[in-house]
């Protein structure tokens, strides 16, 4: 199960900042910094790690950090009380059990190994040594924690399909896994993929202003957990950044639903009725706090309070730095773990067989990985 990393219960914030290195000079690695200079009093980055000199280099001025060749000399220099990796796909093992060895906990983004080759081996170098975290943000998510509040307070009784249509591969099955209430079932899976013309206006390089209409793929698969439930995936090209292809989630329950921010379910034997979560944003219009998320609200009750108001944070970077809260918390003796490397690894697994149901067009069947043993 997920643990709850926000503000709900109105946790005031922690008087001694975590402190973290962080490993890499991306566009993720500079979220966690800046999330840091957002927050001093709750978050503090003693450093940065990269092996291109000239990364390096760039990244030091940037930040105003020290930079270091290796997590060995970062680590020894800087004492952290855990690391964040944001490195590509192929380096994320190496950089995780560097980090083990040196018995530092760490927080490694999505996916931890780029195959599953990869994840059982990482698995059986490190998986029982209780450091390793994955960033898996999208569960975190404040509208997802809070239509995950309603599940678990049986308000649509027992979730049991759940249908996806945002964002792709793990972070898609972290989702499904998360509102299903799974750990480690396996899955019966089937996928296929269509291809149409659909217009980019907007890419992850930002505006281009071009209405042609561009091959683009759309993705579905279907995932059979059996007695856990069912669930539908839906990703087409680009679909993060594209404003033509609007995000969908759809819960259902034994009692009802829930669709995006509608909730359908019965109060009664006999009376059916419709409600919303609504969302309370400042700054609009007269209010001149700020625009920032307040709360999400269900019939009158704040079902999610965002603990780090004064950010001006945008819902992924709330989500990012819920877990360092959750890793800060952890690493202390506070807390539950964030995100452990067994999901991680079983969301990718379970991403991985998708696109194998695609390239054989047959039914995939998993197994269960090491981490479910």
């Amino acid at each position: 199960m997920i643990a709850v990393l926000d503000g709900a219960h109105g946790r005031a914030p922690e008087s001694v900042p975590a402190r973290y290195l962080v490993i890499g000079t991306g566009w993720r690695a500079g979220l966690f910094i800046r999330l840091a200079r957002a927050f001093p009093q709750r978050l503090s980055t003693t450093g940065l790690v990269a092996r291109n000199s000239v990364r390096r280099s760039e990244a030091e001025q940037f930040f105003g950090l020290p930079a270091f060749t290796s997590v060995k000399e970062a680590v020894e220099s800087t004492k952290p009380d855990f690391v964040v990796a944001a490195v590509p796909w192929p380096a994320a093992p190496g950089v995780i059990m560097s980090a083990v060895e040196l018995e530092v906990p760490i927080l490694c983004e999505t996916p931890p190994a780029p195959d599953l080759e990869g994840l059982n081996e990482l698995w059986a170098q490190v998986g029982r040594s209780g450091l390793v975290q994955v960033a898996e943000q999208y569960p975190f998510y404040p509208g997802h924690v809070a239509r995950r509040r309603l599940i678990e307070r049986g308000l649509i009784g027992r979730a049991t399909a759940v249908q996806v249509s945002s964002t792709h591969g793990y972070h898609a099955i972290a989702l499904i896994r998360s509102m299903l209430g799974l750990a480690y079932e396996n899955a019966e899976i089937t996928a296929f993929r269509t291809e149409s013309g659909l217009a980019q206006p907007s890419t992850r390089a930002g505006w281009t202003g071009d209405l042609s209409p561009q091959p683009s793929a759309n993705v579905v698969a279907h995932l059979d957990f059996g007695a856990g439930g069912s669930a539908l995936y839906d990703f087409t090209d680009n679909q993060w950044h594209n404003p033509l292809r609007s995000n969908r989630i759809l819960i259902r329950g034994e009692r009802g639903e829930l669709v995006d921010d509608r909730v359908v379910r019965m109060r009664d034997e006999t009376t059916v009725v419709e409600s919303e979560l609504r969302r309370r944003q400042s700054g609009i219009d007269m209010n001149y706090d700020g625009f920032d998320l307040e709360h999400i609200e269900f019939e009158g009750d704040a079902v999610y309070r965002n603990d780090w108001r004064g950010g001006r944070l945008a819902d992924d970077e709330i989500a990012a730095a819920s877990l360092l809260e959750g890793m800060r918390l952890w690493v202390r003796g506070e807390g539950p773990e964030p995100y452990p490397l067994a999901g991680g690894c079983q969301d990718h697994m379970l991403g991985l067989a998708i696109d194998e149901a695609l390239g054989t067009r047959r039914t995939v069947s998993t197994h269960s990985g090491p981490w479910a043993l």
